[in-house]
């Protein structure tokens, strides 16, 4: 897990994204907590799932997101660097940094994460 978010960190730091929006230890946090960890993984049960546009990947985006944040040659939503770096870059835009995901800041605060 740490490299794939340290691969994304660098790919991300050329794209102009600060080291300090995006936290390894809160990202892995995230990460475990949308995911458990697996690239793979495919949300099919919530609402974005109904609608057709299931939560993919380790950061658990939707394609549409994906499409939007993903970097250029980072096309892949299964791929773990490709999806994180789409992950932290809609966090960015949303949130401000990782550390302002609400699920984020739930687990600073000693609570139960909530998904984004």
């Amino acid at each position: 897990m740490k490299g794939w978010i340290a691969q994304a960190q660098a790919e991300l730091v050329k794209a102009g994204i600060p080291m300090s929006k995006m936290n390894a230890a809160q990202l892995g946090a995230l990460i475990a907590s949308e995911s458990s960890n697996d690239p793979r993984a495919v949300n099919h049960w919530d609402s974005n799932a109904k609608a057709g546009h299931p939560s993919m990947g380790l950061m658990q985006t939707i394609r549409p997101t994906f499409e939007q944040y993903k970097l250029p040659g980072h096309d892949d939503i299964t791929n773990p660097v490709d999806n994180i770096i789409a992950g932290v870059r809609y966090a960015v835009d949303r949130y401000g940094s990782i550390s302002n995901v609400p699920g984020v800041r739930q687990l600073a605060a000693g609570n139960a994460y909530v998904g984004y």
